[in-house]
């Protein structure tokens, strides 16, 4: 899922700078994240009712990436959003850019910030696992990909800051090739990390569409 981190009030206030404003969520990835469920939807409402910021109505897309969905439910509220000034979105970039092609003649302001492709751990824990670079790799790395898992996206082994299998840039982390280094251990295939590896070529990544 798209993992995603609403952004700071203020910073959405002066975005807006005055309304009236339509409120946007996400039936999938926002609600998860509870960046843009209805309880979070309904909850910035009162936020800028405090403000004096009017809000004209709210949806919840299903989901907010879905343009054919978006057109549809987006159409019910028409009268609503015409009174707008502002739409502001809780989804994804995605999300925020699909309701953008819709709705063409008013400011659509993205209200979080996508962070990355992830996996969830337990409630409200999410870990980073995909950037989406259209080159997968995880086959060389024990099923798991240290571009997306290793901050600093190393190939070749780890950076030797790590301690206690523990990342020298978070320490709340695993670092990811002491997994894989204990992965290939169990495996009796240790003499794979001799292989050095070249640069990941990023062309791939500048995939722009696919066609079924």
């Amino acid at each position: 899922m798209i993992i995603t981190r609403q952004k700071e009030f203020n910073e959405l206030l002066s975005l807006i700078k005055e309304g009236p404003v339509f409120i946007i969520g996400c039936s999938e990835c926002a609600t998860l994240c509870h960046t843009g469920g209805e309880e979070e939807v309904l909850s910035m409402m009162e936020d800028l009712k405090k403000k004096n910021i009017e809000t004209t109505g709210w949806v919840i897309l299903e989901p907010a990436c879905h343009l054919l969905n978006d057109k549809r439910l987006l159409k019910q509220h028409k009268a609503e959003i015409d009174k707008a000034k502002k739409i502001l979105v809780f989804a994804c970039g995605n999300g925020a850019q699909t309701v953008s092609e819709i709705i063409t003649d008013i400011d659509v302001i993205p209200g979080n910030d996508t962070l990355f492709l992830g996996e969830i751990k337990r409630a409200s824990d999410f870990e980073k696992r995909c950037v989406m670079c259209g080159d997968c790799i995880q086959d060389l790395f024990e099923g798991v990909c240290p571009i997306s898992r290793c901050p600093k996206s190393l190939l070749n082994g780890p950076c030797g800051g790590s301690i206690d299998g523990k990342c020298e840039v978070d320490k709340d982390i695993d670092c990811i090739w002491d997994i894989i280094y204990k992965r290939l251990k169990e495996k009796g295939q240790l003499d794979r990390l001799k292989k050095i590896r070249e640069p990941k070529k990023w062309s791939k990544s500048t995939e722009m569409r696919r066609v079924l």
